[in-house]
């Protein structure tokens, strides 16, 4: 990969991260609020709303990072405690289980604008991420990835969680597999 710099965004980068919003699909309309926002809130929020729901976030601190490649906004990671994502612990998928920790920093969404994709981004953006976490003190991280190995159907649309691979590669380990194409994987900090 060329030139790649990967950091926690601030306001100071809002306008990269329109960049990156901007990639056709699913990111443009969402805006990272899924697992921020009830799904019922969810569903009455324009595309605006969620918009102006993300800069928020991101003025109040810094909900993930941002990558660039050659001085191009290439890609985000959402990365914050589990608790700053109330619908998680609302899933079955995610729910806290007994022995799980109480609030591990959470991996939940990459998105990588599609003239990236394909040169490692979410790479760079998982370990930016980790890296983000334990800068603001996380002990652990925790993802929610899909397993193309499983189902090599997934689209890329379904695979914003990130891979299974792609998180095995970064140190983390699956702790559960909720269902046969997801798994809860984990890493010490």
């Amino acid at each position: 990969m060329s030139d790649t710099v990967v950091r926690p965004v601030d306001d100071a980068v809002w306008g990269d991260l329109e960049t990156v919003f901007s990639t056709p699909g699913d990111p443009s309309g969402c805006w990272c609020q899924w697992f921020k926002v009830p799904r019922s809130q969810n569903d009455r929020l324009s595309v605006d709303e969620r918009r102006e729901l993300l800069h928020d976030q991101v003025r109040e601190g810094s909900p993930g990072v941002i990558a660039w490649i050659d001085g191009e906004p290439a890609g985000w990671a959402a990365v914050e405690p589990y608790s700053a994502y109330p619908t998680l612990a609302r899933s079955p998928i995610t729910k806290r289980r007994e022995g799980d920790p109480a609030d591990p920093w959470a991996v939940t969404c990459f998105v990588v604008r599609s003239e990236f994709r394909r040169q490692g981004v979410a790479r760079v953006l998982l370990d930016g991420a980790v890296e983000h976490a334990r800068a603001q003190g996380a002990e652990v991280v925790e993802g929610y990835p899909v397993d193309p190995e499983v189902r090599p159907s997934l689209s890329a649309a379904e695979r914003y969680h990130g891979t299974v691979a792609l998180f095995r590669d970064g140190g983390f380990e699956v702790v559960r597999r909720p269902s046969t194409t997801r798994a809860i994987m984990r890493r010490t900090v």
